[in-house]
């Protein structure tokens, strides 16, 4: 089993890279994916949250209103660490789950935004960083998520630094272009990889 650590700042395009990858045949474990599932309603780790941060965190259905909880734990570094305190050991144990359960020759790409900010590099065989200049970044924000600039900047410092993150990365995906160039990059990328599996 080949385990690839796949991280990139918000905005970059790490998640169309985890699906061109999942299409090739990798087996994607989503930490974000997870992270939201841990939280859902009924879950003990929602009432963690609530216990943590109030009601006021929920919407009127009872499920975690992301967007006011972002607000909170984003503009203060110590309410961050209380929010990854509950999440993040959650998500490990369903992570160990889903590797538990993949074939042994499978090529596993972990989709982990905060790779670089919880020092997770070494847990990986291959670290393959999504990389885009911060001004393409924000301008994605705006468009695909309606984020006003200010919110996107504010979400971009909270994580690791471009230079950080490329300083733990195997390999670079540089996706400032096309669909297309992104394609094409991927497949290569996914070419090195298995023979990295096949060189074990």
């Amino acid at each position: 089993m080949l385990k690839i650590g796949l991280t990139g700042g918000i905005g970059s395009g790490k998640s169309e890279v985890s699906r061109r990858l999942a299409a090739h045949g990798a087996v994607v474990i989503d930490a974000d994916k997870i992270a939201r599932e841990v939280v859902e309603p009924g879950t003990a780790g929602l009432a963690r949250v609530v216990t943590a941060f109030g009601e006021e965190v929920l919407r009127p259905d009872g499920a975690l209103d992301r967007e006011k909880l972002g607000s909170i734990v984003f503009a203060d570094s110590q309410k961050l660490a209380v929010l990854n305190g509950i999440v993040h050991p959650l998500v490990g144990e369903r992570v160990a789950r889903l590797q538990a359960d993949a074939p042994g020759d499978a090529v596993v790409v972990y989709d982990v935004p905060l790779l670089a900010e919880n020092k997770l590099a070494p847990m990986y065989d291959v670290v393959i960083v999504v990389d885009a200049a911060d001004e393409v970044r924000i301008q994605r924000l705006a468009e695909h998520r309606g984020m006003a600039e200010a919110d996107a900047k504010a979400r971009i410092a909270a994580q690791a630094s471009r230079e950080d993150r490329l300083a733990v990365a195997d390999v670079v995906i540089v996706n400032e272009g096309s669909l297309e160039e992104l394609d094409a990059r991927v497949t290569e990328v996914w070419a090195d990889l298995l023979q990295r599996a096949a060189r074990g």
